[in-house]
């Protein structure tokens, strides 16, 4: 059956979701999960949850799911040996380098890939399980039928979000709340920008990023029958009440196999929502219905009341077992307890007397074993066996249930027994004593001009369609001596990939040989095409761990995060060779809902557009691969006259990203990066490089 999966907060909230039908929670402790806003778990309480949802049927799954830093990578493995420890079911990962350090240090803890990964192809599915997954959370974009044709090939478990809040940008790709306000999604302290007003080439006077909630209630059975392991609903951020309703709206609807009614969808909405629900991209239906804000309405007290009813008022989540007694003469009586997991508890008692009067039956001792009010357990059936002409006190009989409970709870709350290792961060890799290269990326190849060519740039990365739209630009950059490769597109669905691996077949035969890739679907299907590989920043490249495995997954080269100061960006082992973004707009948001159609209910997208907050900034708003939108920073990462601070970084390359530039400007910014000339942008940003990020 399909696992329902449900957020918490806090320890009510744990008891809320339990108590209302939940498969399975997820919650988490410390500084490394994607809500570190929220209350979280203290070690002890977090092993008390374990313990909780354990001996009442249901599964934990503990948030290990933010970028995290070399100081920070000890205290991680701390925290999932502890997690192991206790008996968590699972951990969540976003991190490469922490997954590598989990499969080191508790290789019997299970690891999922968090929705924060970018997974949204069967290609990024299987490299999941290449890194030791037994799951993996898909984005939150795909329509039914990439979701079905992934089930039905992924060599690991399927996990989706079913009910809560909608990001704009796909998850593991924004960047808005850091850039902006240091406060990092893929760190667990987004701001919600996507949530303020904005206006597309005009005054901020609408909700142009704010999706409405998602609800996928409706299409339960489905999800069920296409092989989805797990349903997840989003909240740990929202109150316990919260969860008690949306978990026992969707487990009743699961268990009944049927969809909601009428009153359980206005139930839905005042619980929760932003202007109703939508399931927009399941099927594939984009656009501004999707949009909504959260409006101020008065708190439903009434729901809630009836809510904590649920969790606080004693039991109400009843896990079946068979109970069996055994009394004979001349032998001490027996109870055994049986879960369904097969585990036996026995208790044994008094030897059961001559009966002087009326003599024990085989009913009344199987009505006495049934009798598991205010426990967690319900007897499914019952079962005695009673020599004849014997006598044993009601009060004995219950005293050996309530043993053979007591005992069979010890046997569902004990941990697993599993390996726990040492963590060891390996060989240092040195630093490189050479200066950096410079490397550049266009977006479009009219900001490659002769000039550009002639300074001599280390690899120039061309997007697939410009190379594919002017084959021509690779014999020039030939002729000029200058190295190319390939910029993939983040986003590349399954039903997308066809297209993009002939065009990719095309460039191979043009004699381009690297690809730079920013999340490991395309990666994937890249490297098994015969290009080597690079990894962009969308990989979220944040600590030395995570270099190792992508050296250890082919890849020759990285680039670094530029949500990591200077200094971190030093200290990083150097697997592979890694290059930093050292000029450029740098990428806020990439979508699947077009911004500027949903607007203007046009597609204007070759123009660049500008989405204006509150304040005036404008932030450019460009065509993606797919017709998707990217929303770049409205200030240039500007570092020329910074070369002294990473000039010594060791890394082997900067990158100097045009996005927004014609040719003359690309090549004055060149120029000024070789040393020549005086040119500073008119607006420019040092970007994250100096400041620390939450």
């Amino acid at each position: 059956m399909l696992e329902l999966l449900a957020p918490a907060g806090s320890m009510e909230a744990v008891t809320a979701a339990v108590q209302n039908g939940a498969g399975a929670v997820y919650f988490g402790y410390g500084d490394f999960n994607a809500r570190r806003s929220a209350k979280n778990f203290s070690e002890e309480e977090a092993a008390a949850a374990v313990s909780y949802c354990h001996l009442r049927g249901c599964k934990v799954h503990v948030t290990l799911n933010t970028l995290v830093t070399d100081r920070e990578l000890p205290r991680v493995a701390q925290a999932a040996a502890h997690a192991s420890s206790i008996g968590a079911d699972a951990v969540i990962v976003q991190d490469l380098g922490v997954a590598r350090m989990v499969r080191q240090t508790t290789p019997d803890l299970p690891i999922h890939g968090s929705t924060q990964m970018t997974i949204h192809s069967l290609d990024g599915v299987k490299e999941c399980a290449d890194l030791g997954m037994s799951r993996v959370v898909l984005g939150r974009e795909l329509r039914r039928d990439q979701i079905q044709f992934i089930c039905t090939h992924s060599p690991i478990e399927i996990e989706i979000f079913g009910h809560g809040a909608l990001c704009m940008c796909w998850s593991g790709q924004c960047f808005f709340s850091s850039v902006l306000g240091g406060r990092s999604g893929n760190r667990g302290m987004c701001a919600q920008p996507c949530r303020l007003r904005y206006g597309l080439n005009e005054k901020a006077e609408r909700w142009p990023l704010s999706l409405k909630d998602l609800s996928l209630v409706r299409h339960l059975k489905e999800l069920q029958e296409m092989g989805v392991a797990c349903l997840k609903i989003e909240g740990r951020m929202k109150r316990p009440e919260y969860v008690a309703i949306v978990t026992r709206i969707f487990a009743q609807a699961l268990k009944e196999e049927r969809e909601p009614t009428r009153e359980e969808m206005d139930t839905l909405r005042q619980a929760f929502s932003r202007q109703g629900f939508t399931d927009g991209y399941y099927t594939g239906k984009l656009g501004r219905d999707m949009f909504g804000t959260r409006q101020e309405e008065r708190e439903p007290l009434e729901l809630y009341q009836e809510a904590r009813s649920t969790y606080e008022s004693g039991e109400n989540r009843k896990e079946p077992v068979r109970i069996y007694a055994l009394i004979e003469a001349g032998q001490p009586s027996q109870v055994a307890v049986q879960d369904l997991e097969g585990r036996v508890a026995f208790a044994e008692g008094a030897v059961p007397e001559s009966a002087r009067n009326a003599p024990l039956t085989q009913e009344k001792v199987e009505s006495q074993l049934a009798r598991t009010g205010g426990t967690p357990f319900f007897a499914e059936r019952t079962l005695a066996k009673v020599d004849p002409g014997l006598s044993l006190s009601l009060s004995s009989i219950n005293t050996l249930r309530r043993d053979a409970l007591k005992e069979l709870t010890r046997m569902r709350q004990e941990p697993p027994e599993r390996r726990q290792e040492t963590f060891k961060t390996g060989v240092r890799y040195e630093n490189r004593r050479e200066p950096p290269v410079y490397t550049v990326s266009v977006r479009e190849v009219s900001q490659i001009s002769p000039e550009l060519l002639k300074m001599k740039p280390a690899l120039l990365y061309i997007p697939v369609q410009e190379g594919i739209s002017h084959p021509e630009i690779f014999d020039h950059c030939r002729r000029a001596g200058v190295p190319t490769a390939v910029l993939l597109p983040r986003i590349c669905t399954d039903r997308e990939q066809e297209a993009l691996e002939q065009d990719l077949l095309t460039l191979l035969e043009l004699g381009v040989e690297d690809a730079l890739a920013g999340t490991l679907g395309v990666a994937r299907r890249a490297r098994e095409l015969g290009f080597r590989i690079r990894a962009d920043f969308g990989i979220g490249v944040f600590n030395s761990q995570t270099l190792k495995e992508l050296r250890r997954r082919g890849f020759s080269s990285a680039t670094a995060s530029f949500e990591l100061k200077l200094a971190q960006i030093r200290d990083l082992s150097k697997a592979i060779p890694l290059e930093f973004i050292a000029y450029g707009r740098l990428p806020l948001m990439i979508t699947e809902n077009c911004i500027v159609h949903s607007q203007a209910g046009q597609h204007t997208c070759h123009n660049v557009n500008h989405l204006i907050d509150r304040k005036g900034e404008r932030f450019p708003v460009v065509k993606a691969w797919g017709c998707r939108n990217e929303i770049l920073n409205a200030r240039k990462v500007f570092l020329a006259d910074k070369m002294r601070d990473w000039s010594r970084l060791g890394i082997w390359g900067a990158r100097l990203m045009f996005t927004t530039e014609d040719a003359q400007e690309c090549r004055k910014i060149m120029e000024r990066y070789l040393g020549r000339g005086r040119y500073i942008p008119s607006d420019f940003t040092r970007g994250l490089y100096y400041r620390d990020v939450e």
